[in-house]
């Protein structure tokens, strides 16, 4: 009576999961698992609310195997050796495991010896990348699928069907509010059908509309995975956008980081990205976004975003250039790699061979200044874009001034 509706609404079998045509559509490899009655140790991970869970349950539903289900962070070491004894009583066991990207090194060395025997086939789920989060020696022995974002198609079929189910008695609810659900629950089936269970119950006839919705939340649900790989993915696509020059991807994440609230990372990304990515080619959005990350530490949010938002929208639509900073990579490689001799002995210390350049026309004179073992080495390769361009003329100037002595 008071299981929540998500949890009522759970799929028994594989062919009623919302959702992952990639892994349970026909003839894809979860389907053809069961139909071969032969299940692997796996790991599924994505975000929450989009299957995991889901999936593991309908995998032993339809495999009609035993099974166990256990927290890694929740469950202790003697919870785990207890599913151990009952493997070996029964031959086998499947083990479906949340959170396992937060299991403890003990409980692994449990593990290890029993996925590796067959005794236990291990279902794990996370919504970390398991490349990153998972220890090797469990991540070798397991195949990885990762759960793809439901969209709102695949939420509103969801909701069509959960408004028949029984406990939801005398509902009525219209198609604007049924996709309002959708556009709020963030791609999160379980948020949805808990949206519309609240939504059901906060009524006194179950008539369901936008307003009704609206007032039990206005907010689309954001998945934010601040100390996890999703944050850095996020990162990675407002630093690619701004290169990229597309300047509404670059406030498109820049507004995901906002809503976070991550100033922090946002000021980091924008200092590495003036430099590596725009470089020379406008040397003066350093300053510029240095200006900028003052103005919204000052003011805090959410007026930071105003000067947030000018900055990344000019550093989107500034020309780019790598040159620089590219360069220096390559001489620092060449380092790396013992390409290193002697200082040239005119530009040592108080050496009375070194020739001064402001005593020459034009402030500069042709001397040798790499070592012997890299004196025609070209580590900086200029490009003909924005400031740049005036940087590379003066330096074509000086080279073909060099060829001439």
């Amino acid at each position: 009576m008071n299981k929540p509706l998500a949890l009522l609404l759970a799929p028994t079998s594989l062919k009623d999961v919302i959702g992952q045509t990639h892994l349970i559509g026909k003839d894809k490899i979860l389907t053809n698992l069961v139909k071969n009655k032969k299940l692997c140790s796996m790991i599924l991970y994505g975000k929450p609310g989009i299957g995991k869970t889901s999936i593991a349950q309908a995998l032993v539903n339809d495999l009609g195997v035993k099974y166990r289900f256990l927290n890694a962070t929740i469950n202790n070491k003697k919870d785990f050796d207890i599913v151990i004894e009952e493997a070996k009583m029964y031959g086998e066991l499947v083990l479906i495991m949340d959170e396992i990207h937060r299991l403890h090194k003990d409980k692994q060395d449990l593990l290890l010896p029993q996925i590796e025997s067959g005794l236990i086939t291990l279902i794990g789920m996370t919504t970390s990348n398991p490349y990153h989060s998972i220890n090797p020696a469990i991540r070798s022995r397991c195949q990885l699928f990762e759960l793809h974002d439901l969209d709102e198609k695949d939420i509103i079929k969801a909701l069509t069907l959960a408004i028949k189910h029984p406990t939801l008695e005398g509902i009525k609810i219209d198609n604007k509010a049924i996709k309002r659900i959708a556009k709020l629950s963030g791609n999160d089936l379980r948020y949805a059908y808990n949206l519309l269970e609240i939504a059901y119950y906060s009524t006194n006839d179950g008539v369901i509309d936008e307003e009704v919705i609206t007032n039990i939340n206005s907010r689309p649900v954001f998945f934010s995975d601040k100390n996890g790989d999703g944050h850095y993915d996020v990162l990675s696509a407002f630093q690619k956008s701004i290169r990229g020059s597309d300047v509404d991807a670059a406030l498109h994440y820049l507004a995901r980081l906002i809503v976070e609230g991550d100033l922090e990372s946002i000021y980091r990304r924008m200092s590495v990205i003036a430099y590596e990515d725009i470089g020379l080619a406008n040397p003066a959005i350093g300053p510029r976004v240095d200006a900028a990350i003052n103005a919204a530490e000052r003011v805090g949010l959410p007026e930071a975003r105003i000067p947030l938002g000018t900055i990344v929208t000019e550093m989107a639509l500034s020309p780019k250039s790598n040159t620089a900073h590219v360069a220096l990579d390559n001489a620092i490689k060449d380092i790396e790699e013992g390409s290193v001799s002697s200082i040239p002995k005119h530009i040592k210390t108080d050496s009375p061979e070194y020739k001064y350049p402001h005593d020459y026309k034009g402030s500069y004179v042709v001397q040798q200044y790499l070592p012997d073992k890299l004196k025609d080495k070209k580590y900086y390769h200029p490009k003909d874009i924005g400031y740049e361009k005036q940087i590379k003329e003066i330096y074509e100037r000086l080279e073909k001034i060099k060829e001439q002595q």
